[in-house]
């Protein structure tokens, strides 16, 4: 029971596209990579789908004023047809068809005709003539209600048909006493004035790979209530169209018709089972050994990511690992998180991962933390700390206030080189006295702090004298104050 139903998932879209593809390594749009697949095109076709077929029979007008079996006697006619086909499916495809015919019929008014006892006209002969146009429909009913664990192969195939069409035709009517009820002859043009229906069944034998064999009976609803040759508006009376009180004359085909089919390959996608090669499938899967081989070359170093894609083989014992065997880093600093002392926080290796302050030299080792001591900028002739450098002073404060006691920095001030020195100089001692202000009220001891303003003497940018020769962000960054360890 599973094995039919999974076999049954694995066929659903050969119902639709049962052209499937031939494998290669590239990955198209909608797979993950993983699926062998390549573009659909000519090359990768594996059935041919097209064929040409032609045939011939018989025709007789069934439901019809004047008909071909009745009591005076059995009038066949001719068929022939000719088609393209092109197999959208294992179990669907299309038609068009161009077919040629004659009929013949004949007909009475008499008894069943309100009032015509008396003006019995004798007996009517007709044969009309026609040219259809027509689109259809061709439903394998074999492959689509064929199980999908029959394995034999199978050369009958039951195929329906169904469609739409435009004809055109000539009648030719004969009375037998035409001084009571005149001959007449008609001719309807082929255009949409004379749209048709049609559908039926045929029975096909795969005789070769190439030539099918079919016979096939069709019932045609012309649509037209003067197709036989009635030729009289159901109004006049007394007519041959009030034989029998109808709007449509429709005729039957039957015949034999051989169909040859086109291509390079061996099958014809007709008379392909996509069932039966899900089937197939799935039972080549079910016959492989069970044993799977995980890590063909092995995991060295135990991490959990087998060395045939592992590009770290060495992983220390212990340590987090991604997809690709390598060691987790979560701060990016180098330090595998396995050694990280701060895992979340980037800094140095030599200090296993945490930033810090050497406590021999008190130097800023950590380029990450040196940035808080520098940097600090003003705004054009303002000692008033900006927000962009109170945060940046608050993070100095944590800093200083664990680094050692008996540590001294010069707090260094200076400015661009606009105004007078005399006025430069006056206004840097203000903006370091106010980030020395800052820090002191942030828990920093006041006689770890130096301020030493140096006025327009210490530019960063000696180039920008005067600053009009400078873009402004260049004397922005002379208006700084940045912080020197002097014990």
């Amino acid at each position: 029971m599973k094995l039919g139903l999974f076999t049954l998932m694995l066929s659903l879209p050969g119902l639709f596209y049962a052209q499937d593809n031939k494998g290669s390594s590239s990955a198209n749009t909608f797979t993950s990579g993983s699926a062998k697949v390549e573009k659909f095109d000519n090359n990768a076709r594996r059935f041919n789908d097209w064929s040409i077929s032609l045939g011939g029979g018989t025709a007789f007008l069934h439901h019809s004023d004047l008909t071909s079996f009745n009591n005076d006697g059995k009038h066949f006619g001719w068929n022939a047809y000719v088609e393209l086909g092109k197999q959208l499916s294992d179990k669907f495809g299309f038609l068009l068809q161009y077919q040629k015919g004659e009929t013949k019929q004949t007909g009475r008014l008499g008894d069943n005709v309100w009032g015509a006892s008396p003006l019995v006209h004798g007996l009517a002969t007709a044969t009309t003539k026609y040219d259809q146009i027509s689109l259809l429909g061709d439903f394998n009913f074999s492959n689509l209600f064929r199980r999908i664990d029959n394995n034999s192969p199978f050369r009958w195939a039951l195929h329906g048909y169904a469609g739409v069409g435009l004809q055109g035709y000539s009648y030719s009517r004969r009375d037998e006493h035409p001084e009571k009820f005149a001959n007449k002859d008609f001719t309807q043009k082929l255009g949409i004035q004379s749209f048709f229906y049609q559908g039926g069944l045929g029975l096909k034998y795969n005789l070769s790979k190439r030539i099918d064999l079919e016979g096939r009976a069709m019932y045609i609803i012309t649509g037209d209530d003067e197709f036989d040759g009635g030729g009289e508006d159901v109004k006049e009376w007394p007519g041959y169209n009030q034989i029998l009180k109808n709007s449509s004359d429709n005729l039957v085909t039957v015949n034999l018709g051989i169909t040859f089919k086109l291509g390079k390959h061996s099958q014809h996608l007709a008379w392909y089972d996509s069932n039966n090669a899900a089937l197939d499938k799935l039972s080549a899967l079910a016959s492989r050994s069970s044993d799977l081989v995980v890590c063909e070359k092995g995991d060295a170093d135990n991490d959990g990511v087998c060395d045939d894609w592992d590009r770290e083989l060495n992983t220390p014992i212990g340590a987090r690992v991604d997809g690709s065997g390598k060691a987790l880093d979560m701060d990016f600093d180098g330090v595998i998180d396995l050694t990280d002392k701060c895992v979340t926080v980037p800094g140095l290796v030599e200090n296993y991962g945490c930033p810090y302050i050497d406590e021999s030299t008190l130097v800023i080792v950590d380029e990450n933390t040196k940035k808080f001591f520098e940097g600090i900028v003003f705004d054009l002739d303002k000692a008033t700390l900006t927000q962009k450098s109170i945060e940046k002073l608050d993070i100095a404060a944590k800093i200083l206030s664990k680094s050692n006691k008996n540590a001294r920095y010069l707090v260094i001030a200076a400015t661009d080189t606009r105004a007078s020195d005399s006025y430069n100089l006056e206004l840097s001692n203000r903006r370091a006295q106010a980030v020395i202000k800052y820090l002191v009220s942030k828990g920093v001891d006041p006689n770890m702090l130096i301020g030493e303003g140096r006025g327009e003497k210490d530019l960063k940018y000696p180039e920008c004298k005067p600053a009009t020769k400078c873009p402004e962000w260049k004397n922005e960054a002379n208006r700084r104050v940045y912080f020197e360890l002097i014990k």
